[in-house]
């Protein structure tokens, strides 16, 4: 029987493995169908950037209660996986607990620790559900997160409880197990939590703890490969995405907006007919992006590492005021495109055409339109994420290639173009408003 299951562990996690080897290769396949761009420079301050901002998730405590809860959930989650390597061992090998008698005190206070860590794990995941089903915390009520994003939000921590409560059990069976002196489960010393928990099941006999214990065994770890497979349909593929997308961060200010050059060409030769320009080796077939493979891969893992957790949005003036942009959305819109977009390649080939695009079918000028520029959200992302600059490349194609502009943009730009300013007067004026200051 021993073999049978052995054989059965190999099968499930050989089989989870390659199919979520399958996924994460089309995600990544999807974010390089982006524009080609160049962000290897300065690799001290990128991986200075990763460690504050992915491993210590310094944005996060902007908010200090729901950072203490995340990080409990975080650090347990990156902890426990000791125990899963363990698990994994086991069942591959046929062991039970391979690693405790080669580490003896220490693993006792490694598993004690991991315990400890899912316990407030389990706290915090229990809060989180109230703030989002009873308190019902704005940002995570508003329109985008309707239907399927709100229930999986609530169904993965759904299963971080369930996951956690399997180790907890198997944990404290395991205890009872040592104390009947069970065969093959070897003295783990006193664990934090499951030296009281185990007392839950005094007096139940070898054979049903045996069969509790693995019970809890198999449904730890097929519930770790399930949340394997089911992480890249997920928000919570940013429990992975966050590293890369936290080193390749853009560098440059937040308040810089990068020019075309093609465009800088020619307002540099409007205003100085003689003035150096710079060759443009392969200039851009078109200005701004239509769709999602018009914008760069770096715009493709910001939608794949986006959290959901609407601190873009909550930060927003266009959207505190009552307007139509969600920064979040624009990130779950393009995520959406994108994954639409690797479908059809899949199934119909590269010159499949489904006549549809990120601006107009998913993100509409209105939109576009209420966004101030103000880098608020940009601000708050604890991901590094730039909704900003998707909207400034959705917004130059719609006024650039679709001359879809409100009037008075047109006036501003007319304004530019013949006063060099935006406002309605000669250029030789420009200073005079310093002579009622003299």
């Amino acid at each position: 029987m021993d073999l049978v299951l052995q054989i059965a562990f190999v099968l499930i996690f050989g089989v989870s493995a390659w199919v979520a080897g399958k996924k994460f290769a089309s995600i990544r396949r999807n974010i390089f169908l982006g524009r080609a761009e160049a962000l290897n420079d300065s690799p001290g301050l990128r991986w200075k950037n990763m460690t504050l901002f992915a491993l210590g998730q310094k944005k996060m405590f902007r908010k200090p209660l729901p950072a203490i809860l995340h990080l409990f959930i975080y650090v347990s989650f990156v902890i426990i996986n000791i125990e899963v390597l363990e698990i994994v061992v086991d069942g591959l090998s046929g062991s039970h607990r391979f690693f405790a008698p080669y580490l003896g005190g220490f693993y006792t206070f490694m598993i004690g620790i991991i315990e400890f860590l899912a316990l407030l794990a389990l706290i915090a995941t229990i809060i989180f559900l109230i703030r989002r089903n009873i308190l019902k915390i704005k940002r995570f009520t508003q329109s985008e997160l309707k239907g399927w994003p709100f229930k999986d939000a609530n169904f993965i921590l759904l299963m971080e409880i369930i996951l956690v409560i399997a180790i907890l059990t198997m944990n404290a069976t395991d205890v009872q197990l040592q104390n009947l002196g069970a065969e093959h489960y070897p003295n783990t010393g006193k664990l934090i939590v499951s030296q009281f928990t185990s007392t839950l099941f005094s007096g139940v006999n070898m054979e049903t703890l045996i069969i509790v214990e693995r019970v809890a065994w198999w449904l730890h770890i097929i519930g770790i490969l399930f949340f394997l497979n089911y992480i890249p349909y997920s928000k919570h593929l940013h429990i992975i995405l966050a590293f890369p997308n936290s080193w390749y961060m853009r560098l440059n200010d937040n308040g810089i907006i990068e020019n075309m050059p093609v465009i800088m060409n020619e307002v540099k030769t409007m205003v100085d007919p003689s003035a150096q320009v710079t060759v443009i080796a392969d200039p851009p077939k078109t200005f701004g992006a239509k769709d999602v493979t018009d914008l760069s891969w770096k715009h493709l893992l910001d939608a794949y590492s986006c959290t959901e957790c609407g601190r873009c949005t909550a930060a927003c003036p266009a959207n505190i005021t009552g307007k139509k942009l969600s920064p979040r959305k624009i990130m779950m819109d393009t995520r959406d495109r994108l994954e639409e977009v690797g479908n059809n390649l899949s199934k119909h080939g590269k010159d499949f055409v489904d006549n549809k695009a990120l601006y107009g079918d998913y993100i509409t000028a209105e939109e576009l339109r209420a966004c101030t520029t103000c880098n608020a959200c940009v601000e708050e992302c604890p991901v590094n994420i730039n909704p900003l600059s998707i909207i400034l490349e959705l917004r130059r194609y719609a006024v650039m290639e679709l001359s879809d502009a409100p009037q008075e943009w047109n006036v501003m730009f007319n304004n530019m173009e013949n006063n060099q300013a935006p406002w309605q007067f000669n250029p030789a004026d420009r200073i005079k408003w310093a002579e009622e200051i003299k």
